[in-house]
């Protein structure tokens, strides 16, 4: 865990007073405010300890090129390997030291040298929270490792209350693991809000947030990827469709058909459209591609229409414009959808019956891709 150390070696004394100025003119001179800010090596070798900290929990979110990344991971060993001289006697500074090492050594690949140094960390330590964390990260099964985590904070109160935050953190990854993503970014919040230090949420944030974001998608059979994507294309949202409803059965009457096929025959009957451009009113001759992305307007021709066949209601396809064309100048009440647009019908039908929303309030967004979980969240809504 990383602490803030104020020391108390700052003095009035004119000698103090003049380094202090040095380095407020020549502010990055790491050593002249160790030296302001430290009274003992122990405290040094505690502000060690939170940098190394640092340095090995960042390399969890492995997003950088591999260049920097190896670089990262050498400066982390060679941090380790200068602490290890300045170990000294204090055995539960030792026991940290070896655990984040056994932690970097998971990152190199070096599983069995990890498993050493983590029992080193607890014969040296017993209970000790960097080799509680060594021994989770070494157990390889979610389901095991979440049983753990639990067996662990259950009894945190009276042996380390101080290391929660670690703890919810393995647990928050426990559970993104395992797909209960609503639980996975309560864990994490969780986390967040034990008084860790930064580097964490700047490290774990973005699984928390792509937990939100997933929380939806619990029970999902099919590749988690899909999911993710930043946008679908047509194969995506077939797939979804074919997966996770029954809503193309009256293509496949059961038949196990291929994403390829499946889209052949949706063109043709015009469940896919031409253009996803809501300001075309005429079709272009060029055939779309199974692979195009899927923006939020076309996503609503191919919802509807579903919808409508699901029902059995072929009158659902014109029963907006019919409605707006008998009012003389009919003026759309979603501003950037054009009351003449072939999509008038699909987006209105997919608003009013809350299938798709208006993100901002007021505006669909036609030329926004749209995202697996909102696909997945709308077909659910169908089933």
């Amino acid at each position: 865990m990383r602490k803030k150390l104020f020391g108390s070696a700052i003095s009035a004394a004119p000698r103090f007073a003049a380094a202090a100025l040095l380095l407020l003119l020549f502010g990055g001179c790491r050593s002249l405010q160790k030296d302001l800010l430290i009274d003992s090596p122990g405290e040094a070798r505690e502000l060690n300890m939170a940098e190394l900290e640092g340095m090995i929990v960042t390399l969890d979110r492995n997003d950088e090129a591999a260049a920097v990344r190896r670089a990262k991971i050498s400066a982390a060993r060679q941090r380790i390997a200068d602490m290890e001289k300045e170990a000294g006697a204090d055995p539960d500074y030792e026991a940290r030291l070896r655990a984040w090492s056994g932690r970097l050594s998971i990152i190199e690949g070096r599983y069995s040298e990890a498993v050493r140094q983590q029992r080193l960390s607890l014969s040296l330590s017993p209970g000790n929270i960097p080799s509680i964390i060594l021994g989770l990260r070494l157990e390889g099964d979610p389901a095991k490792r979440l049983e753990l985590i639990d067996r662990e904070i259950s009894i945190l109160p009276s042996r380390a209350p101080q290391g929660a935050g670690e703890l919810w953190t393995e647990r928050g990854r426990a559970l993104f693991e395992l797909g209960r993503f609503g639980e996975a970014a309560g864990a994490f919040d969780n986390a967040f809000a034990a008084g860790l230090d930064p580097v964490y949420r700047e490290t774990y944030g973005q699984t928390r947030d792509r937990a939100w974001e997933l929380r939806n998608a619990e029970g999902f059979g099919g590749d988690i990827g899909i999911l993710e994507h930043g946008g679908l294309s047509w194969q995506d949202c077939i797939s979804l469709a074919k997966n996770e409803t029954r809503l193309l059965y009256f293509l496949t009457a059961g038949r196990d058909l291929g994403e390829a096929e499946l889209f052949d025959r949706l063109l043709d009957r015009s469940f896919i459209p031409y253009t996803q451009d809501i300001t075309r009113n005429e079709w272009p001759r060029t055939k779309p591609g199974i692979k195009d992305p899927v923006f939020r307007s076309g996503a609503a021709w191919f919802i509807w229409r579903l919808y409508a066949e699901a029902r059995g209601d072929r009158g659902l396809l014109t029963r907006y414009s019919a409605r707006y064309a008998s009012g003389g100048s009919p003026r759309s009440p979603i501003p950037d959808l054009p009351p003449l647009s072939p999509f008038f019908d699909c987006i209105l039908g997919c608003v009013e019956t809350e299938l798709m929303s208006l993100p901002e309030g007021r505006n669909f967004s036609p030329a926004e891709p749209i995202r697996g979980t909102e696909m997945l969240s709308i077909l659910r809504k169908m089933k």
